[in-house]
């Protein structure tokens, strides 16, 4: 038995979504990992909704993938249904959105990990940790096995003491059905750690055969579905439905005759919950005035009658869930296959790392996930990643891989949690990032396949496809800035969309600065245009999409780039970590705290700690520039 665990340069600790893309990327980068789950038959889960993206989550999933991380592949596998979501608006608030099947997506992760030659799997619950000079060497497990590794992450998840909640029952669990995770807490607790206590919940499952659902609102998916990754995964065929239904005043009154039972009322539930998603209970508590709340009917895959309520999350008694559901239009008769629950978990607050998401008090010891206090698929995704490339990366003893605010919205994730930390669980918002305009889904792979290739992540096929993709928008922007239009050309077209007519000769691009024109309807009206665009090879629809935006947006886009730039120069004036903060009594007595206990990295950083000011700052760069 022993035999097998020759000391591994990795082991991450848990399958979710973090762990699956910390093992992911730390394999593919040559590192020798194990990555010990309780069961890898259930790796990336879907614990709560089927889906994948969505308002700023899409734009992280894009980002992954354009790391050469595997979300976006194994989502257009096993998608059912695609939407770009908020196309109304400009291009920096579009956000791709996928429904999935649950099943087939944790198949085809565990089918992708079970591909890559450098990650061994060992099924078991990890339970302390092997620390050697205030350095990690390996781990302890349940079965008295210790397990020796250069380097860990842990990507824990909801199990660290994880107690699931059904009005007054609780158990432990991590989910419904699994073991919670304990003596890890406590291990790191006694290590010097900072733990604090969240929650969340998932609602409702339904039998769709129960359903009634000519009474909802069909939401069909894209007419033209794209996909996640920028590699050659196929589109869809053919798509699933969701569906739109609502609560009401006599569904509100059911759920109240449940509160004196309700977990999060009497006081059983400590941990603070999501405040952008609550549950079904506190939305009608928090928001009196209103009659009715929107529900999302999600199926959970192609060959299953399983629906997801999204919407309705709760931690109420079953038999009032089941009461309140069967008020609601179109499930009068509804089955459940399990009720609704709110699960309390240990995190460790994300303070105590550092940019790397390296923890600051045990070298080589990294943390993932929601044990960093976040929540959603897409975030987890994103910091196992990070971690996984940082991993390998320490063990090389090459510079850590940092993405600044302005380069990804993983950027600000990590930034946000280890500068400000947080005391709710952290969803990504588009309204988080400053440079949204800079951020677009659009435009991962540009931003950030390049980067990855340096570190030996992202391949170098996909390096030349980004390459080629970008000497085509080149090459179709300066064709379009240097073509002139006869006015009789586009006539008819400027007719069309209730746009003015041209009175004279222009050139293509100032037609394009018109919000109603679009440039992939152009091409149909400009002979010379399409032959320009049919000598594309590959990424046709992703160029025409680019050069389209760059064209009506560029000013703002450049305007947005030198503020970055202009803002930036903070982040290259380092601070050292042995600065006595409490000694520089100019500064406030409330910055002196902060900045002592986030010992923050560059003057950038340290500018975005709550509670520092800007005389703070300016304070700050006075007293380096004496040093």
């Amino acid at each position: 038995m022993y035999e097998m665990f020759k000391e591994y340069d990795l082991i991450v600790v848990g399958g979710g979504h973090a762990g699956s893309e910390a093992a992911a990327a730390a394999a593919n980068m040559g590192a020798k990992t194990l990555l010990i789950t309780m069961d890898r038959h259930k790796v990336a889960q879907m614990s709560c909704n089927p889906a994948m993206g969505g308002i700023a989550k899409g734009q992280i999933v894009r980002e992954i993938d354009a790391l050469g991380g595997l979300a976006g592949i194994i989502t257009d596998k096993s998608m059912i249904q695609f939407r770009m979501l908020n196309k109304s608006k400009g291009p920096a608030m579009w956000s791709p959105r996928a429904q999935s099947d649950r099943d087939l997506f944790t198949k085809e992760w565990l089918e992708a990990l079970e591909n890559i030659p450098n990650l061994d799997f060992w099924e078991d619950n990890v339970i302390g940790l092997l620390i050697e000079n205030t350095k990690v060497v390996g781990v302890k497990t349940i079965m008295d096995i210790e397990i020796k590794a250069k380097t860990v992450i842990l990507t824990n998840g909801t199990f660290l003491n994880g107690i699931i909640h059904i009005g007054e029952k609780h158990f432990g669990g991590g989910r419904i059905g699994e073991k919670a995770s304990i003596g890890l807490t406590e291990e790191l607790i006694s290590l010097g750690f900072t733990s604090d206590r969240m929650k969340t919940g998932t609602p409702v499952r339904v039998d769709g055969r129960t359903i009634n659902f000519s009474q909802l609102i069909e939401q069909k998916g894209d007419e033209n579905p794209r996909t996640f990754s920028y590699t050659d995964t196929p589109p869809l065929k053919t798509q699933r439905s969701c569906y739109l239904t609502y609560t009401s005043d006599e569904v509100h009154n059911i759920l109240r005759t449940g509160f004196d039972k309700s977990p999060m009322f009497v006081g059983r539930i400590k941990g603070i919950g999501p405040r952008y998603c609550p549950s079904i209970e506190d939305k009608i508590e928090r928001f009196s005035d209103k009659n009715k709340h929107q529900l999302f009917i999600e199926p959970e895959g192609w060959n299953t009658n399983e629906i997801y309520v999204n919407g309705f999350s709760s931690s109420l008694p079953e038999d009032v869930q089941l009461k309140a559901l069967r008020k609601i239009k179109g499930f009068e008769k509804a089955k459940i296959f399990r009720p609704g629950y709110a699960i309390e978990y240990d995190f460790f607050p994300p303070t105590q790392l550092q940019y790397n998401l390296e923890t600051k008090r045990i070298e080589n010891l990294f943390f993932a996930g929601q044990i960093n206090g976040t929540t959603g698929y897409e975030e987890a995704g994103a910091q196992g990643l990070m971690a996984g490339i940082n991993a390998v990366l320490k063990l090389r003893n090459e510079k850590p891989f940092i993405l600044k605010r302005s380069e990804a919205y993983i950027g600000v994730l990590i930034d946000d949690l280890i500068t400000k930390g947080t005391d709710e669980p952290y969803r990504m918002f588009t309204s988080r990032a400053e440079y949204r305009t800079l951020l677009r889904q659009d435009n991962a792979d540009i931003r950030l396949t390049e980067k990855s290739f340096k570190i030996g992540l992202a391949d170098k096929k996909r390096l030349e496809k980004v390459q080629y993709k970008i000497k085509e928008i080149n090459r179709i922007t300066k064709y379009i800035a240097n073509y002139s239009i006869n006015p009789s050309v586009l006539d008819q077209y400027l007719n069309k969309v209730n746009s003015p007519s041209l009175k004279q000769k222009v050139k293509l691009n100032s037609i394009l600065l018109r919000p109603q024109v679009q440039l992939e309807d152009l091409i149909e009206y400009i002979p010379d245009l399409k032959s320009e665009i049919d000598k594309i090879n590959c990424c046709k629809q992703e160029i025409i999409e680019e050069v389209g935006i760059m064209a009506k947006y560029e000013n703002y886009i450049n305007k947005e780039q030198d503020l970055a730039n202009k803002i930036s120069k903070y982040e290259e004036v380092y601070l050292k970590q042995d600065i006595d903060y409490m000694s520089i009594s100019a500064i406030s007595y409330e910055a002196r705290e902060k900045l002592l206990k986030i010992k923050p990295t560059s003057i950038g950083q340290a500018s975005r700690i709550s509670g520092v000011s800007p005389s703070d700052i300016s304070v700050l760069l006075i007293y380096i520039g004496k040093l």
